[in-house]
């Protein structure tokens, strides 16, 4: 099976700051790789995902969500993937523009949360795309899309060792938002009378002007700020971690960073909105609880929390394994007739002999 891999230009794969959907991206794609699949990565120049790949612009697109960027990122990339047996879609722009033309057929992921204007386009794509949600909390905000499944992100565990939670502080990660609660972590650290220390994307206008209002006034030597930082110090942020703070207030389809941090070993304290209720489990693998004051009185039971379930629950649910297998079966669906199986990968697909692989190229 040949499998076009498509990414919206904005953030390379994998992502070396933030940048969860480009996460996902890098990991989906390694695993259907091991799994013999013959995958090609259409992103930007810059990204390391150790698949073979093609791109259009060389460096991601600066600012993030140009819509003529997206635009000439999709066009060139399905010219590029023109002979694949199916292209997984991880832009909005892509399904919208080819979905129905006939060729190759697509299958999309739908990452974000669904505001009024992306429903209205998710409609008009569902006619001719399959569509995967990422949660039920997700699938349940747009009943009207006729959803082909939900599944679950999941991670290479691999690189990620469980931590002894012995660094004597409390943690957030994610990017600077209100919506993400950073505000409301810091004061559930303090009323939990433990340090606090953050990461988090401060880019954008609006993130730096929530930083400057809201979060400055309430930083003190028990709150230290790491500014963004890459895997290994995210790794190093929740190994050391009692426990992740994550009181978001808005309906997140997934929440990666709560699957992360399970996986370090490291118990999760969420509010229950969004997909926080199918990624932890109350009183198991951390507490869920509707306010902060809750929420604090729940550092003082961390000791119940077991480390190892935390990571075994991981293992059973958000694995690369497990999210490469119902891809798969999901891309069969799309290709009715053919043998079920896979084969291995192709030296003239993109990779050597020996199975290693070789850049595709720029597309011009």
């Amino acid at each position: 099976m040949r499998v076009g891999m498509v990414a919206a230009p904005f953030v390379p794969v994998p992502p070396i700051g933030y940048g969860g959907t480009e996460g996902v991206v890098d990991v989906l794609s390694r695993g259907l790789r091991q799994a013999g699949v013959d995958v090609r990565l259409f992103s930007v120049g810059s990204s390391t995902s150790p698949v073979p790949k093609a791109w259009w612009y060389e460096q991601p697109v600066r600012p993030m969500g140009r819509t003529e960027a997206e635009a000439v990122q999709v066009v060139a990339a399905y010219a590029a993937l023109a002979d694949v047996d199916v292209i997984h879609d991880h832009t909005t722009l892509g399904p919208l523009a080819f979905g129905g033309r006939g060729g190759v057929p697509i299958l999309t992921t739908c990452h974000g949360a669904f505001t009024p204007e992306l429903r209205l386009l998710y409609r008009r794509i569902a006619r001719t795309v399959p569509l995967v949600a990422i949660s039920q909390s997700q699938r349940r905000s747009a009943p009207e899309l006729p959803f082909a499944r939900v599944i679950y992100h999941g991670l290479d565990l691999s690189g990620f060792p469980v931590g002894e939670g012995d660094g004597g502080y409390l943690a957030f990660l994610g990017r600077m938002g209100h919506g993400k609660g950073l505000h409301r972590a810091i004061r559930i650290a303090r009323a939990a009378g433990r340090p606090l220390r953050f990461a988090a994307k401060m880019r954008e206008e609006a993130e730096c002007e929530y930083f400057d209002r809201v979060v400055a006034p309430l930083l003190s030597p028990d709150v230290e700020y790491l500014g963004e930082i890459g895997p290994s110090g995210r790794a190093e942020l929740l190994r050391g971690a009692g426990a992740l703070l994550n009181p978001i207030s808005w309906p997140e389809p997934f929440g990666l960073v709560m699957v992360e941090a399970l996986a370090f070993g490291t118990p999760v304290l969420a509010f229950p909105d969004g997909a926080a209720p199918e990624i932890v489990r109350d009183g198991q693998t951390g507490f869920l609880r509707g306010d902060e004051e809750e929420l604090a009185r729940c550092v003082a039971r961390l000791d119940e929390i077991d480390r190892a379930d935390c990571r075994r629950d991981v293992e059973r649910r958000f694995s690369m394994e497990r999210m490469v297998r119902l891809y798969l079966e999901q891309y069969e669906r799309l290709l009715p007739g053919r043998p079920r199986g896979l084969r291995p990968p192709s030296p003239s697909r993109g990779s050597t002999g020996s199975g290693d692989p070789r850049p595709v190229g720029a597309v011009r």
